[in-house]
């Protein structure tokens, strides 16, 4: 097999990057002073392009390489790590080998340092191991004052969301109901919509116990595909 080194693989994301994006995107994802992304540098190369350099590369490139580009001060190259990461973890079927991903995600999770980091790798590789296995880990992160730890808890359950295992979300949504970040509040009210498509009253009953004290954000995120009716009465708290 060919092998293929990080400074190829990130030579080649430059290759691909676009101006107008470069500058985009420290807007959009937040990184001036004081702001969730705080200093994060960007090549501006788009996810789609970010996946197509992931798919060539994946099968070529170690653990110890992906470390080095999850070392990257560029957002895009440790974005693309991390895709590469969650292919050999779904693609191996030896327990010791997803096992030994896990524990190196968990090793490199500092590096994991915006949204759209944790929402494309922790459902796959945390929830992923976690679905048949002791889940505290989960509340651990979720204790953390890291927010995307936190973050990473929350996603990492719409894996045993998807097989309609829905005790960890509400437990977790509890345990987070007050969480001062608003993309706790998204990622709360995303999963708890996400049950709502499964088992709506579970869903409809921990909203009516909670939604009074919950964030407005987090409560919109959650009942986004209920009924319209339904949705007015919880925003004007007639529920």
């Amino acid at each position: 097999m060919e092998v293929h080194t990080p400074k190829e693989i990130i030579r080649c994301l430059k290759e691909l990057s676009d101006l107008k994006k470069a500058e985009f995107f420290p807007r959009f994802f937040k990184t001036g002073p004081g702001e969730y992304g705080e200093g994060d540098k960007f090549l501006g190369v788009t996810v789609p392009y970010q996946r197509s350099v992931a798919k060539k590369f994946e099968k070529s490139i170690n653990l110890s390489q992906i470390e080095e580009l999850m070392a990257s001060e560029y957002h895009e190259v440790r974005l693309t790590g991390l895709f590469m990461l969650v292919a050999k973890f779904e693609k191996t079927k030896d327990s010791l080998e997803r096992k030994r991903i896990f524990d190196f995600y968990l090793n490199i999770r500092h590096q994991i340092n915006n949204w759209d980091m944790v929402d494309g790798s922790a459902p796959q590789i945390l929830g992923g191991w976690l679905w048949d296995k002791d889940r505290d880990i989960l509340y651990k992160l979720a204790n953390s004052e890291n927010i995307w730890e936190n973050r990473m808890a929350i996603l990492a359950t719409f894996h045993f969301i998807r097989k309609n295992d829905f005790k960890d979300i509400i437990a977790l949504a509890e345990k987070l109901l007050h969480h001062p970040h608003d993309l706790i509040h998204k990622a709360v009210g995303w999963m708890i919509r996400e049950v709502g498509k499964r088992d709506y009253q579970l869903a409809y009953d921990f909203l009516t116990q909670h939604y009074k004290n919950m964030p407005r954000t987090m409560l919109r995120y959650a009942i986004e595909k209920f009924h319209h009716d339904v949705r007015t009465q919880f925003m004007k708290g007639n529920i």
